[in-house]
C-alpha cells in the first residue's frame, strides 16, 4: 500500500491560510469531485480538500473519463466564492497546476484554452470546476486537478500521443512536494482573487491558444476562426473569418491543422 500522500506532504512543511484546512485523503473514491461535492452540500468548511490514491470512476469535463492509475495526483478543493469570483476558480486552478509543475518538476508547462495544463503540446493536467448556484449566491464551488506524476501513458487507450507526464518530460517528482506546492499556490491565488487581484494576467502568460487558428465545438455549433483575446472573466475572444468578434465561455478547442 502507498504511504500516506498526505501526511508526507505536511511533514515536509504546508503552509496555508484557507485551503487544506480540511485536508482528507483516501486509496480509492469514486472521485474526487464527487466526495468534495458531497462534503461541501452538507455544509463542510471552505479549502476543505479531498485526495485520493485511485479514481473508479474519475471524470474530466462533459463527464468524460479521466483515467486515474495509482502514482498520480488526484484532488479536489472546496470553494465559496461570491457570483464575481466564481469564474476566476478554473483560472487560478490552472495557474496554480502550471506553478507547482514549474517549482518542483523545473519544467515550462502551457495552458490550453480553456483548462488543460500541457507539456510539449501533449496534456499533462487537467482542470475542472463544477458549482452550484442559487439565484445570485454561489453555495459552493468544487475545483477538481489531475495531474499525471508518473502515469504510463502506454497503457491509456485511445490517448497514444495525446498525453505526457511529468516523469516522461522531466525527472521522477515527488508527489507529496507537488501537492504541498499546489495547495499553497490555489491558497495565496484564491486569497489574492477574493481581495480583488485577478490571476488572469498570469494565466493569459500562459496560454497555448492565443494568437493561433483554432476550432472551438461550442454548444454543438463549430466555430473556426484566430484566438484573438481573453475577457476579464477568462472568456475566449475568436475573431471568424468574416471578421465577426464572438466570446466563448468554454468549449473543445483543436489546434491541429484545420486549414484556412
Amino acid at each position: 500500500m502507498p504511504a500516506n500522500l498526505v501526511s508526507a506532504a505536511v511533514r515536509g512543511g504546508l503552509f496555508t491560510r484557507l485551503v487544506a484546512r480540511r485536508l482528507l485523503y483516501f486509496q480509492e473514491l469514486t472521485s474526487t469531485m464527487d466526495e468534495a461535492a458531497k462534503l461541501a452540500a452538507a455544509g463542510t468548511e471552505e479549502g476543505t480538500v479531498v485526495v485520493a490514491e485511485t479514481q473508479n470512476a474519475g471524470r474530466g469535463r462533459k463527464g468524460r473519463s479521466w483515467v486515474s492509475q495509482q502514482g498520480n495526483l488526484y484532488i479536489s478543493v472546496v470553494f465559496r466564492p461570491t457570483l464575481q469570483t466564481l469564474p476566476l476558480v478554473n483560472i487560478l486552478g490552472g495557474v496554480a497546476t502550471a506553478r507547482a509543475i514549474r517549482k518542483v518538476a523545473g519544467l515550462e508547462p502551457r495552458i490550453k484554452w480553456p483548462n488543460d495544463v500541457l507539456l510539449n503540446g501533449k496534456k499533462v493536467a487537467g482542470i475542472l470546476v463544477e458549482s452550484v448556484v442559487t439565484g445570485e449566491r454561489v453555495c459552493y464551488a468544487v475545483l477538481g486537478i489531475g495531474i499525471n506524476v508518473g502515469l504510463d501513458t502506454t497503457s491509456v487507450e485511445g490517448l497514444a500521443g495525446q498525453i505526457t507526464s511529468l516523469s516522461d518530460a522531466g525527472r521522477p517528482v515527488p508527489r507529496e512536494d507537488l501537492l504541498r506546492q499546489l495547495l499553497q499556490d490555489l491558497d495565496s491565488l484564491y486569497i489574492q482573487a477574493v481581495q480583488g487581484v485577478s490571476p488572469l494576467a498570469e494565466w493569459r502568460g500562459l496560454m497555448e491558444t492565443l494568437g493561433q487558428r483554432v476550432q472551438v465545438d461550442w454548444r454543438g455549433e463549430v466555430h473556426v476562426g484566430i484566438a484573438e483575446d481573453l475577457d476579464d472573466i477568462g472568456n475566449l475572444q475568436l475573431r471568424l473569418d468574416d471578421g465577426t468578434l464572438v466570446s466563448l465561455t468554454t468549449g473543445d478547442v483543436s489546434l491541429r491543422d484545420i486549414g484556412c
